[in-house]
């Protein structure tokens, strides 16, 4: 009973925080967006507009569902459901402070991935269920996007699980520092190899949740909402749901495996709960995906494509060898030597990626001409 207590306290947690991070995150994007692009907010909901996603959650419970007539009615229901729950049982495995981990797996960047993987047979299933020309066209776009991203955001990941020797996520976050010993220094985004695979991981990550500058599938600025295009009421948002969800979660994976997870900065600061630092980290990375909203314009498909399979994917498997050198290099420990190390590394991964983005960059067609009759 103790056991099934826990379980019961440990959903219930992670679906009242995250939950409530999904309403929160809402209304502050669209607050920050306003600020950066010089206009305005939500400000007529509830004081400042802070009870806007409560008129949001209301609009959409109370809208009319409508299923098309020559639809598959029950996949159609189940692929917002199907969307939504892997990306909660991604949150089991992540470990938010000291002891705050719901499950302690061996493999536990393993079972995320493993359980992420599902979103694309959900996509899938919404597009296809439809009946709807736009809707299925649209599903294959986003499956495009969605697998070729996938390849960069796990091969991101493989400098750190090889040099943590472990795929269990309290173990990497162990290897970063210790409640007696903390330090930016043992960070991995403090290494080379680190810094460029988080780069790497948050870009992918951007793809993989469908957010702007890489928001093809949706779109969310034209008529047609690619595989979202006959959904409404309380199924559309569960789609919102699960992608802003799934952004927490990749955030949440790259504060662990970059950032330290929930380790204070400096060993000094180890009197502050861990779950603190663990939020501040998270809310800052969160930041950082508003702010490239705001700033970014959308790429073209074939942009896109090519930016994963021609760019980011060799980096990523350049970045492997930029470990092994870290690790070949560490009796580099004279204070002389250490810039010399970080000097010889960081050119193994800048110099093969100013030669891709220069290839990448001379491949780009002319502008389109446009002839028109007489």
């Amino acid at each position: 009973m103790s056991g099934l207590l826990k379980a019961v306290l440990a959903i219930a947690g992670i679906m009242g925080v995250f939950g409530s991070c999904f309403a929160l995150t809402t209304v502050i994007e669209r607050k920050l967006l306003g600020r950066m692009q010089n206009r305005y907010g939500p400000n007529r909901v509830g004081p400042c507009g802070l009870l806007q996603p409560v008129a949001d959650a209301l609009k959409m419970l109370i809208k009319e569902d409508i299923v098309p007539h020559s639809a598959d009615k029950l996949l159609h229901f189940l692929a917002p459901l199907l969307l939504t729950v892997p990306v909660w049982l991604s949150f089991a495995v992540l470990p938010f402070g000291r002891n705050l981990c719901a499950i302690d797996l061996d493999a536990g960047v393993l079972f995320f991935f493993a359980i992420g993987s599902a979103t694309e047979l959900a996509v899938f299933m919404a597009g296809w269920s439809s009946q709807n020309k736009y809707s299925l066209i649209g599903a294959m776009r986003a499956i495009a996007q969605m697998i070729s991203y996938e390849v960069p955001l796990v091969l991101s990941t493989v400098p750190v699980i090889m040099l943590a020797g472990s795929l269990s996520l309290n173990a990497i976050v162990a290897a970063q520092g210790t409640a007696t010993a903390g330090g930016l220094e043992r960070w991995n985004a403090f290494t080379p190899w680190g810094l460029a695979g988080l780069l790497l991981f948050l870009i992918a990550s951007t793809a993989e949740t469908n957010r702007s500058p890489f928001d093809l599938p949706e779109g969310e600025s034209e008529i047609i909402a690619g595989f979202l295009t006959e959904y409404s009421g309380f199924k559309y948002a569960l789609f919102f749901l699960g992608e802003y969800l799934g952004m927490f979660a990749l955030t949440a994976l790259a504060v662990t495996l970059f950032l330290g997870g929930w380790h204070a900065p400096f060993a000094w600061l180890e009197w502050a709960p861990s779950w603190l630092w663990f939020a501040v980290k998270f809310a800052s990375l969160i930041f950082v995906f508003i702010w490239v909203r705001a700033t970014l314009p959308r790429l073209r498909l074939d942009q896109l494509l090519n930016f994963s399979w021609r760019f980011l994917v060799p980096l990523c498997l350049m970045n492997l060898i930029v470990a092994a050198a870290w690790c070949w290099t560490a009796s580099w420990a004279s204070p002389a030597a250490i810039p010399l190390r970080w000097l010889f590394c960081a050119a193994l991964i800048a110099l093969p990626g100013h030669g891709l983005a220069h290839v990448l960059r001379g491949q780009v067609p002319p502008p389109r001409q446009y002839h028109y009759a007489e």
